[in-house]
């Protein structure tokens, strides 16, 4: 049987601005991507998902971010190799911290935004974040697009890694994500999202933004948590890939 994860990024808020329903997401996913206040989220909301994680038994992921809290981590920056090391390894350990008091642990590290672009093609970049999950935990697996220089380095430097698709965004040809930018960026319609979906956990391709059959094999799906209806959304992709004969659970 075909099986895959589904993470979503939550505890994307802080204060009192919430911007995901993380309880009711953690209803549906496997895996959680969890901001570690750089680009949202803050230490009180870190706690609350970490328990809420813990809790229902989904896995918790720390979603490491250019320190950007008002452009939502979405902006291009130019961070120092050493600093971009230093600030991936201190977001891991304050979620850790949280992790641990709930009872469990950080079990993988997910780039965010701007920064998960970068470091598709971004050596330097990518290297420093790869230093940074070093620095914090030597046998963290890293989530990052197919064919990434991020997972091609992380895995020279020996860290687990895990490949990754969305089914809410648009491909290039060239099997990297349209920037969101662009008209069409962000795949609304919910049936297309089930759908594409499905050929992605299925069959390991998706339709691009030119119409063409792009080969994507992941062991993780994304959906994202600030999507309009994203909970039921979620739900829907839960039900039909479990329907279809996909096992869905955390990846191994």
């Amino acid at each position: 049987m075909t099986s895959i994860d589904l993470n979503a990024d939550l505890g994307e808020g802080f204060g009192r601005w919430q911007l995901t329903d993380d309880e009711r997401l953690l209803s549906v996913v496997t895996s959680a991507n969890v901001a570690c206040g750089f680009h949202a989220g803050d230490a009180a909301t870190m706690r609350r998902v970490c328990e809420q994680a813990a809790a229902r038994g989904v896995r918790i992921g720390a979603q490491v971010s250019y320190r950007d809290l008002a452009g939502f981590g979405r902006r291009a920056m130019d961070v120092p190799p050493a600093e971009l090391t230093a600030e991936v390894a201190y977001q891991i350990g304050a979620l850790e911290v949280f992790a641990r008091a709930a009872g469990a642990r950080v079990a993988y590290v997910k780039p965010h935004g701007a920064l998960y672009n970068r470091v598709v093609h971004d050596e330097e970049q990518a290297g420093a974040v790869v230093d940074g999950v070093l620095l914090a935990d030597a046998a963290l697996p890293v989530l990052g697009l197919p064919g990434s220089r991020l997972l091609e380095l992380a895995d020279k430097a020996g860290l687990p890694t895990v490949t990754e698709a969305f089914a809410d965004r648009a491909y290039t040809e060239q099997g990297t994500l349209v920037p969101r930018g662009r008209d069409g960026a962000v795949v609304t319609d919910p049936e297309a999202v089930v759908e594409r979906s499905l050929g992605l956990a299925r069959a390991g391709e998706v339709i691009s933004h030119a119409g063409t059959r792009v080969e994507v094999r992941a062991r993780s799906l994304c959906l994202h948590g600030d999507t309009p209806g994203a909970v039921e959304l979620a739900r829907r992709v839960r039900e039909r890939l479990e329907a279809s004969g996909v096992r869905v659970e955390a990846f191994a």
